[in-house]
């Protein structure tokens, strides 16, 4: 079971061997897991499968948590469920490897100590951090792909929605 540290290292599940995988990112608050979440999951994964190389490569799903003063910033009021229970709820779902909590200020040191391939956006995902990524990674020198993702069926599943 992946397990979180509140200084955003590392610590894999157990077993894993993280260098022959593609180490794909996403990003996000996850108060719940929904149906959306879990093709968002699936999306991210497939993500390593499609690079390119010719070789196919397993993916190694990493799960950014958003801090709780930053959602709060962001979204205008606190997350239903603590970052620490939203990581709890992450840890148990098996399309994630590895769940993190993002930095409180910044994010693209957060980003290099999980060494992603691949960077994978919600198709709905907007706002500071996603507007600047790809300009902020160029200027830190750190090389990764972004991808956004499509949605799926964000007239149901669309956590806004759902609660």
């Amino acid at each position: 079971m992946a397990r979180h540290t509140k200084d955003s290292k590392k610590v894999d599940r157990p077993g894993r061997h993280v260098s022959q995988k593609t180490r794909v990112m996403v990003f996000g608050t996850f108060d719940m897991v929904h149906e959306g979440h879990v093709d968002f999951f699936r999306q991210a994964r497939a993500l390593a499968r499609s690079t390119g190389s010719g070789k196919s490569k397993k993916p190694y799903l990493i799960v950014s948590v958003a801090r709780d003063p930053i959602v709060a910033r962001i979204k205008g009021g606190r997350p239903r469920r603590s970052e620490k229970e939203r990581c709890a709820l992450l840890e148990r779902n098996t399309l994630v490897d590895e769940v993190v909590l993002g930095q409180e200020d910044g994010y693209i040191e957060h980003i290099i100590a999980a060494r992603p391939g691949i960077i994978a956006l919600g198709y709905d995902q907007t706002g500071e951090f996603v507007d600047r990524l790809e300009h902020d990674l160029t200027n830190a020198r750190v090389k990764v792909k972004v991808v956004r993702l499509q949605a799926f069926r964000p007239e149901k599943y669309k956590t806004s929605k759902l609660v």
